[in-house]
């Protein structure tokens, strides 16, 4: 393998950071659908259910594609941000929101499988006891889930982490402001003599990636002994 460089090096901080902002941004949205999947009746679920798997049965292209159309600079969503000084099309913070879709379903799952195991009856004598579906939430549902939550947490950031198609569509490989892990290792196999580069970065993202699969581990059990203690 052969040592990193200093574009590697960047674009590995780069993907840390894309990542990390987006399954913060996305989190409360998370929590906010996983909870409406949970409560909602058949009717109400199949349809949201749909919506927020379809980043992952779309080809990831696609996906970038259809961000890059209603989020660049001439698409109608973009033109107003860049007016207001966001812009999202082709700078880092469009491959956070394009690394948020596409690990949107895969934060939500855990989430909801959590919140769907807790006993009906719990929700139910807190609501005779007066309790606001935001004291519900925050102080019942939200804690009892927490290992789902710090699962999703983790899976997303993973999905982030790991995003290539709809991160490249959307926002390029620009070295230092788009080049992201994926990229890197993209453009290292399509370049000759450059096999020890890609293969350097991927050790480095199969590193990483393990790294947080064991921080999810302890997370979830450290967090399930706090939550209901014996588990």
């Amino acid at each position: 393998m052969s040592p990193l460089t200093p574009d590697d090096l960047g674009a590995i901080a780069l993907s840390l950071r894309v990542a990390a902002v987006a399954v913060v941004a996305e989190l409360p949205f998370a929590l906010i659908v996983a909870y409406g999947l949970s409560r909602a009746r058949l009717a109400a679920r199949v349809p949201l259910e749909a919506a927020v798997t379809l980043p992952l049965v779309l080809p990831p292209v696609a996906t970038g594609y259809i961000l890059l159309v209603l989020f660049g600079r001439n698409g109608p969503i973009g033109a107003w941000l860049a007016g207001v000084g966001i812009v999202l099309g082709f700078h880092w913070t469009g491959a956070a929101l394009a690394c948020a879709v596409m690990s949107f379903p895969l934060m939500v799952r855990p989430m909801r499988l959590a919140m769907e195991s807790i006993e009906p009856e719990v929700d139910e004598a807190a609501l005779t006891l007066g309790a606001g579906l935001a004291t519900r939430f925050l102080r019942l549902t939200l804690p009892l889930a927490a290992p789902g939550v710090a699962a999703g947490l983790v899976l997303g950031f993973a999905k982030a982490l790991g995003e290539f198609g709809a991160t490249i569509t959307f926002v390029g490989a620009i070295p230092g402001e788009t080049l992201t892990l994926p990229s890197a290792i993209f453009e290292a196999t399509q370049t000759p003599g450059q096999e020890g580069e890609a293969a350097a970065l991927c050790a480095v993202s199969a590193t990483i990636a393990v790294a947080a699969v064991l921080v999810s581990e302890v997370v979830g059990r450290v967090v399930a002994r706090r939550v209901r203690p014996g588990a």
